[in-house]
């Protein structure tokens, strides 16, 4: 059982990647505007969004790895 349990997150893990990897281009699509506007707050706070995008990918690869 705890086999299977492990196949279905990893196979769960590989279905979300790529949705990650699009949120993290949209969101750096995001800052490239905030950057032009010059909008000091909008910046941060997407800042913030790419930073947990970024351990969410770091997590599905650990996980991915094991």
């Amino acid at each position: 059982m705890k086999y299977l349990m492990q196949a279905i997150e990893k196979q769960e893990a590989k279905l979300k990647l790529p949705v990650i990897r699009m949120e993290i281009d949209y969101e750096l699509m995001n800052l490239y505007e905030a950057m032009e506007a010059g909008d000091k707050t909008e910046i941060i706070k997407v800042k913030q969004r790419l930073s947990s995008l970024r351990h969410q990918l770091i997590e599905i690869t650990k996980s991915e790895n094991k």
